[in-house]
C-alpha cells in the first residue's frame, strides 16, 4: 500500500486516460499527421485531465490495433517521443502502458519517469491475439535491473479481449496473484475497453484482497463512479470521459470536469 501512496498521493485516485493515436508501424497510423499529431492530440487531451483535476493520467496505445503481446520497437519509441514531448506541462503523477507487452510497458516507464505501470502480468488466456501467457517473474526482475524498484505494479487481473483458461473464480485468481507476485494494486476489468466489470467481480476481489489497493479498470461512467468509488480503492476511466463517450474520440473537458466532481463527491473529499 505504501508504493501505491507513493505513486498517487491520494487514497483512491481517479486516473484519465490519454489514449494516444496510432503509432508508426501500426495499421491506423496517420502518416500524414505523423508524430506532431499524435503530440498534439495528447497535449489536449492531457491538458483536459489536468484541468478537471484528475489525480493522474495514463498513456496508453490502444489504436494500435491489432494489438501484439511483443510490440514494434518504434511503437514504445514513439510513446517515449510523445511523451518526452510533453513531460514539462505533466503536473500530476503519471503511468504508461503498452498493449500488451509488459517489458515494453516497463522500459517505457524506465525512460520516461513513470510513476507506475498498468498491464496484463499472470496468468493464461484465449485471446483475440492468440494464447496468451505473461511472464510477472520477468517483467518484475525486468523492472528491477533497470533500477525502477520504486516503479508501482498495478495488475489487470481480468484480461480484456480475452477469456481466461484458468477455472479458478476471479477473486481465487486475484489472490493467488497477490501472493505469487505482490503487486502494489489489482485492476478488475470488463470484456472489452469502455465496458464495465461487473460490480459482483469488483466485490469479490476486493473481499479477498482487503490490504491490497483494488481498482476498476474500465466502464467506469459518470452515472456509475459513486457505486464504483464505495467498493473500490480508485479507477481508471477514458471512454466515458470522450465527446459521445466514443472510446475514439477527443476528450470532451466538460464531461471530464463533470466526472471528477462526482468521484470527489463519491469518495467525499
Amino acid at each position: 500500500m505504501s508504493k501505491f501512496l507513493n505513486a498517487f498521493g491520494v487514497a483512491k485516485p481517479v486516473i484519465g486516460m490519454v489514449h494516444l493515436g496510432a503509432l508508426p508501424g501500426a495499421p491506423l497510423f496517420d502518416a500524414e499527421r505523423g508524430l506532431d499529431g499524435l503530440v498534439d492530440d495528447a497535449r489536449a487531451d492531457l491538458t483536459a485531465l489536468q484541468v478537471a483535476g484528475f489525480d493522474a493520467v495514463m498513456f496508453g496505445n490502444e489504436n494500435d490495433r491489432p494489438y501484439e503481446f511483443e510490440v514494434d520497437r518504434a511503437s514504445t519509441a514513439a510513446m517515449a517521443y510523445v511523451i518526452g514531448q510533453l513531460k514539462n506541462e505533466i503536473s500530476v503523477p503519471f503511468g504508461v502502458n503498452v498493449l500488451w507487452d509488459p517489458i515494453s510497458s516497463i522500459a517505457l516507464a524506465a525512460g520516461t519517469g513513470a510513476a507506475f505501470v498498468r498491464e496484463i502480468f499472470t496468468g493464461t488466456y484465449a485471446s483475440d491475439m492468440g494464447p496468451w501467457t505473461p511472464d510477472a517473474g520477468a517483467a518484475m526482475r525486468y523492472r528491477n535491473a533497470l533500477g525502477r524498484k520504486d516503479l508501482a505494479m498495478l495488475y489487470n487481473v481480468s484480461a480484456e479481449f480475452a477469456d481466461s483458461l484458468d477455472r479458478r473464480s476471479l477473486a481465487d485468481r486475484a489472490r493467488s496473484a497477490v501472493f505469487s507476485s505482490v503487486p502494489d494494486a489489482v485492476l478488475v476489468s470488463g470484456q472489452i475497453t469502455g465496458e464495465a466489470a461487473a460490480m459482483t467481480d469488483l466485490e469479490a476481489v476486493k473481499a479477498v484482497l482487503p490490504d491490497t489497493p483494488v481498482l476498476a479498470n474500465t466502464g467506469v461512467k459518470h452515472n456509475t463512479v459513486s457505486d464504483v468509488m464505495a467498493i473500490a480503492d480508485g479507477c481508471v476511466v477514458g471512454s466515458a470521459l470522450k465527446i459521445d463517450g466514443n472510446t475514439w474520440n477527443a476528450i470532451d473537458p466538460q464531461r471530464a470536469s463533470d466526472f471528477m466532481v462526482r468521484a470527489r463527491a463519491a469518495r467525499g473529499s
